[in-house]
């Protein structure tokens, strides 16, 4: 029997919910993790609309990128979309979660799927989060120390850029002296012991910190466990705001905007001017991304694709990169294909569906 949490624990070791944005609302918004779940529906909005394709495909979980609940609710009377929603939610018993800047802060999320349908390489975190890694210290008895390295590595811990399994350990003495009723695992309560021990360092996410100190606890045998949890001042390429990576080969400018307009399915492309030169190293981002332009310019990106750009926005450039809006929903509409890829890998044999609703509130009118 599948329940709701089960799909939203998956969720949550992919883009833990400490990762998301001070502003934001991720996670289960309406429903219990307990719940049955008997389907999932997975949409980018959740509209009046989506909620009706729900029920009818006997779906009560929706799986969305943009929460329901943003800002806040004053009152539930249905005067507005989002409260006939969350009223018919609650009497149909449909959970709603939001997996929202929480997966635009991981490295093969919302960013990672457009990098990948553009055929960007080598792609890196354009803005990483802040004190997003911790390093572990710990002492472990000698005869012990490969079992408790193994399953920090199992739990995640280890990876530094792209290589795993790293460590550091180093060889010393430990002392201690059990008191009253504890049960050593070397020594006698009430004498000092001296023991071989080695010391342990491993950098892990502090998104991961829980699920690595549990892993430590179970493989270590003190029935203390000694260790320092340091928060560090080291970047991370995986984890953090937008992505840059490089095309396999130079485009033209107008070639690459014409790309973009196909790919992205959208009649027209805002863009600053065009320099006159190849394309090769593009920023993107999903979403509102004016806050990376800067990011993008140091990087040395020669474009920036993201969405939302206001009218100052565009001078930013400075006639030293391409800027290219291709709207917000436009942006993130792979998100769709991302969630539903993932969750149905993991859950092969479980209905997980993709939301045939579009939920794009902007049109085109085109006039010659």
């Amino acid at each position: 029997m599948m329940k709701v949490g089960d799909i939203t624990q998956f969720l949550e070791k992919w883009a833990p919910l400490s990762l998301q944005e001070s502003y934001d609302n991720a996670g289960l918004l309406l429903g219990q993790s307990n719940w049955e779940c008997t389907g999932v529906l997975c949409c980018l909005d959740v509209t009046e609309a989506v909620l009706v394709e729900a029920k009818n495909k006997n779906c009560n979980l929706i799986v969305a990128h943009h929460p329901l609940i943003f800002g806040g609710l004053k009152r539930i009377n249905g005067s507005q979309a989002t409260e006939r929603v969350v009223i018919e939610a609650i009497k149909n018993e449909i959970a709603i979660y939001a997996i929202h800047t929480n997966l635009d802060n991981v490295v093969d999320g919302v960013n990672g799927k457009i990098a990948s349908l553009l055929g960007l390489q080598h792609c890196r975190v354009l803005l990483p989060l802040a004190q997003s890694l911790k390093k572990l210290i710990t002492y472990v008895p000698i005869s012990s120390l490969e079992k408790v390295r193994t399953a920090l590595f199992e739990a995640g811990a280890g990876h530094v850029g792209n290589y795993s399994e790293c460590s550091f350990s180093s060889v010393g003495e430990g002392t201690f002296k059990g008191g009253l009723g504890t049960q050593p695992f070397v020594g006698q309560p009430g004498l000092l012991h001296t023991e071989k021990e080695a010391k342990l360092e491993v950098v892990l996410q502090a998104a991961n910190t829980s699920a690595v100190l549990h892993a430590l606890r179970a493989a270590h045998p003190y029935e203390e466990v000694a260790y320092d949890l340091l928060t560090l001042d080291n970047a991370t390429n995986q984890i953090g705001a937008g992505l840059i990576g490089h095309l396999p080969e130079p485009v033209e400018e107008a070639s690459f905007l014409k790309r973009l307009s196909s790919l992205f399915k959208v009649p027209l492309v805002r863009h600053t001017q065009l320099l006159g030169k190849t394309i090769q190293t593009v920023a993107v981002c999903g979403g509102a991304g004016q806050f990376l332009i800067k990011n993008a310019l140091k990087a040395g990106a020669q474009a920036f694709i993201t969405a939302d750009l206001k009218y100052h926005d565009f001078f930013l450039a400075d006639n030293k990169i391409l800027l290219a809006d291709v709207g917000h929903f436009e942006s993130e509409q792979f998100t769709i294909d991302l969630l539903h890829e993932r969750l149905a890998e993991k859950f092969p044999t479980f209905a997980v569906l993709k939301t045939s609703v579009s939920t794009n509130p902007v049109n085109y009118l085109w006039h010659k």
